[in-house]
């Protein structure tokens, strides 16, 4: 089931990027939410939570030759400020996101008030973090980075068959990505595996901020996920991050993807009124080819096809041959739709479009002799 908080969410993942500070975490929100509204983009803000105290091992908590527990430690915030965080997303009208890797972080989102529940790339198998996010009810977003088939059919059963509000995003988990990396083509396997969910991207590119955006778009990819960060303080940017400019490139091109894509797949275009007079233009009219009196029944050969069509006048594409005349028509008059009896004479729309339709009629000037 897609879910409208989904459509067209650009998640803004801050991820650690923060520093463990405070201040740099609330730069990066304000910083992004004026590139958002500036866009008009619907977007959150996601944040990774983890209870630090219980999430690493005590035996191992000085390994700092393991890069994952070194960074977690570095970067450990106390609640209070997560929660300030979170709060400062609300206040700018964005959507407050989580990734929560242990269960602890995931009582702490409910306690915050957190909107969306991301589930990492790495935890779409773990069944106690899954079982734990499910009895939430709030709604879900995973990513598919490193997964097999079978898994991600089970992790959208597990969601879907509980009515959780779920999308799934498309996601190659290489930090950063080359373009040949990103394999747009993913989206169309999984919307067609799991047409009933939002179908999204997550991407770790480093060179281009236009092009998949818009590719993803028009293959009906609702979400998109990045990671974001500033230049602040002289700390370096990580390649596969977005810094605000880069995002304010990502949404034009997504707003322009939107708008060349027009209106849903999944009925057929109205055809607005300026393309239809001028296809209209280009049809031929009916014209007798003699004077034609009352009552005859007009055939091919009565009748000759030309340009322009003119108002009232039927065209190549209404008439049928067998048409019964009303009036009389000179030779070269064209035949008008209240000229003739014929079936289609009461067909809706044809009594719609025909009067309506084509040029005005040029009546032909009289010639008035002078003596000289």
């Amino acid at each position: 089931m897609a879910v409208d908080i989904f459509e067209n969410l650009f998640v803004l993942e801050l991820a650690n990027n923060h520093w463990g500070k405070l201040e740099r975490g609330l730069k990066i929100i304000d910083d992004f939410a004026a590139v958002v509204k500036a866009n008009g983009v619907h977007a959150s803000i996601k944040l990774q939570f983890r209870n630090v105290d219980d999430f690493i091992h005590r035996d191992y908590r000085d390994a700092e030759d393991v890069r994952y527990i070194k960074k977690t430690l570095a970067t450990q915030m106390p609640w209070d400020e997560l929660r300030a965080m979170v709060d400062r997303v609300r206040e700018h009208g964005m959507v407050a996101m989580v990734t929560p890797f242990d269960e602890a972080s995931v009582d702490k989102c409910v306690e915050f008030g957190v909107e969306i529940l991301k589930i990492a790339s790495s935890d779409i198998r773990d069944k106690t973090l899954l079982r734990k996010i499910a009895s939430t009810g709030l709604p879900v977003i995973a990513s598919s980075g490193g997964a097999e088939t079978h898994h991600l059919d089970a992790l959208v059963n597990f969601f879907t068959s509980r009515k959780i509000p779920f999308a799934l995003n498309h996601c190659v988990s290489l930090y950063p990505s080359e373009d040949g990396d990103v394999e747009l083509n993913q989206i169309d396997f999984l919307k067609a595996r799991y047409p009933d969910i939002t179908i999204g991207l997550s991407t770790h590119e480093q060179y281009n901020w236009h092009d998949s955006v818009q590719m993803a778009y028009a293959k009906g990819a609702r979400t998109f996920e990045r990671h974001v960060d500033i230049d602040y303080e002289g700390v370096p940017v990580s390649a596969y991050c977005t810094k605000p400019e880069q995002a304010d490139v990502w949404f034009k091109a997504f707003n322009k993807a939107k708008e060349m894509c027009g209106g849903p797949s999944t009925v057929k275009r109205v055809v607005p009124k300026a393309e239809r007079e001028y296809l209209d233009a280009l049809v031929r009219g009916v014209y007798v080819k003699r004077d034609l009196p009352v009552g005859h029944v007009l055939t091919d050969d009565d009748v000759y096809l030309a340009v322009p069509l003119l108002k009232g006048q039927i065209s190549t594409r209404e008439f049928e041959s067998g048409e019964v005349l009303k009036l009389p028509l000179a030779a070269d008059e064209p035949v008008l739709l209240g000229d003739i009896d014929a079936a289609y004479v009461n067909d809706p729309e044809v009594r719609r479009l025909v009067p309506d339709r084509g040029l005005e009629r040029r009546l032909p000037d009289l010639k008035v002799a002078v003596n000289q």
